[in-house]
């Protein structure tokens, strides 16, 4: 058997498993195990009042965790749930002794199973089709990137831009400035309003072509994973052909865009490549393991890609993962991997796998990634569409390394630090971080990353870096946990 889902935040990332299967009276939930490959066949639900009372829903959830969790010893005895007024406070209640542990941060949570399988079949979502993130230093809000078929990139908005206001009309206009000031970053998520289809606000733009007031609608919009614009290129540096792909997500239509994209490395016989996953949060294991097969036709079958290990009660559950043939792979000499704090979950699996076989020919470039090495089960309760997700398990490359809760950077055998450069397109070699990738590729000299992430902060800040973040709501939606900073 094996995992099939890796799943991720920037505060709370996650891996999980999923294949249908497991299941019990219609009021304990089923359990999506290891063994299958997609979103599980777990239907569409239809809510029902039936069980859904909010101690039921609780009871039901702490049950769960007792019988999964991969750190029991941490859950507290005697929490009444009836000093919670939700469901979400009493599980971050039950978890919060693991967090402290730095072992989960918010990756245990209750989700829908209507909304995580809509999005991990197609990648649908409502929004504005954009990623921002927060200049702390600036109190500014930057797009890092626009989403091909999204009202945000149709309106004219896109990486490097900067929104300065935000209305429900042109007279109710708030500054972000103002906004931050008053409420933080919780003020900007609630003056964008909710996830729904028909949300309208209007946006001060401040680009390369000026100041402008636009009004955008959030609609639905399918997240292409890699862009048809820059994701995939073939970089010329000193004569070198170089390999550039940028995934934004793990999920199943990247499958095709992948093979694509490997078998246009292998024609132009690369063997130096660009993998850039700066603000990818996770997704699919199964899409996961197909990054490491398409990079993988140097490795032999009996090679092993991950390891998966729960806790001792439920070690039947123990998988090993081994590289598979590709028709589209290449075999890299090199490979350098473009993180920052929102590099997490599958990302960081799909990095670590490389490291006990091409040592410091893998490089990290950028800043230091999320640190996200343990993973999730589903489990759920259709009648009222609740997906809780409960770590249940530790991710290990093949020399059994898997303790990086810190992020890579103390894990890497090479890394270069560099900027996230908005000003310039990912994949363009002016980019500061793809600029940083290729002079890795090549051997030139560059500064390496700190693996303390306070102190990879602190470096930022020092190299005169605005110290940014992707930009996140206390409680994300699915779209959210994978792709770190969607709107």
């Amino acid at each position: 058997m094996k995992p099939s889902r890796l799943l991720s935040l920037i505060s709370a990332v996650s891996l999980l498993a999923s294949c249908g299967g497991g299941g019990s009276g219609s009021g304990s939930g089923s359990v999506s195990l290891p063994g299958g490959t997609g979103t599980g066949n777990t239907p569409t639900p239809t809510p029902t009042a039936n069980g859904c009372s909010l101690r039921e829903r609780q009871d039901w959830a702490a049950t769960q965790l007792r019988e999964w969790y991969l750190f029991p010893e941490t859950l507290p005895t005697g929490l009444n749930p009836a000093t919670y007024a939700n469901v979400d406070d009493y599980i971050d209640a039950l978890t919060a002794n693991a967090r402290a542990q730095n072992k989960d941060r918010y990756f245990t949570y209750l989700t829908s199973i209507a909304e995580e399988n809509a999005y991990y079949g197609s990648g649908a979502s409502a929004g504005f089709g954009f990623r921002l993130t927060y200049d702390s230093v600036n109190r500014r809000i930057l797009i890092a990137e626009s989403f091909e078929g999204g009202p945000a990139l149709n309106a004219g908005i896109d990486r490097g831009a900067e929104i300065v206001a935000i209305g429900t009309g042109p007279s109710t206009m708030r500054t972000v400035a103002a906004i931050l000031a008053t409420e933080g970053t919780d003020g900007v998520n609630n003056a964008l309003g909710p996830s729904t289809v028909g949300t309208t606000r209007v946006l001060r733009i401040v680009d390369g072509s000026g100041t402008r007031d636009l009004t955008v609608a959030k609609a639905d919009y399918v997240l292409p994973p890699v862009s048809n614009r820059y994701g995939v290129r073939i970089l010329d540096d000193g004569g070198t052909k170089v390999g550039y792909v940028n995934l934004r997500t793990f999920i199943e239509t990247a499958d095709p865009a992948l093979r694509n994209a490997f078998a246009q490395f292998r024609a132009a016989g690369v063997t130096r490549l660009i993998v850039d996953l700066r603000y990818n949060g996770g997704g699919l294991i199964s899409i996961a393991e197909l990054m490491g097969d398409l990079m993988g036709a140097n490795r032999s079958t009996s090679d092993v890609f991950s390891q998966v290990a729960y806790r001792s009660e439920k070690s039947a559950q123990n998988s090993v993962r081994n590289f598979r043939t590709q028709a589209e792979a290449v075999a890299p000499i090199r490979i350098a991997f473009i993180g920052t704090g929102g590099t997490a979950s599958a990302s960081e699996m799909v990095i670590n796998a490389f490291i006990p076989y091409l040592h410091a020919n893998v490089g990290l470039i950028g800043t230091n990634t999320y640190g996200k090495p343990v993973g999730q089960i589903a489990v759920d309760r259709t009648q009222c569409d609740d997906r809780l997700r409960v770590v249940a398990l530790a991710v290990q490359n093949s020399a059994r390394q898997g303790d990086y809760y810190n992020g890579l950077a103390s894990k890497v055998e090479a890394s270069c630090r560099a900027e996230d450069d908005i000003a310039h397109a990912m994949g363009d070699p002016a980019e500061a971080s793809t600029r940083a990738a290729l002079d890795y590729l090549a051997g030139r000299i560059c500064t390496p990353i700190s693996g303390s992430l306070a102190t990879a902060s602190a470096e930022r800040v020092a190299l005169g870096t605005p110290e940014t973040r992707l930009l996140t709501p206390a409680r994300p939606s699915p779209v959210q946990r994978e792709v770190p900073g969607a709107y």
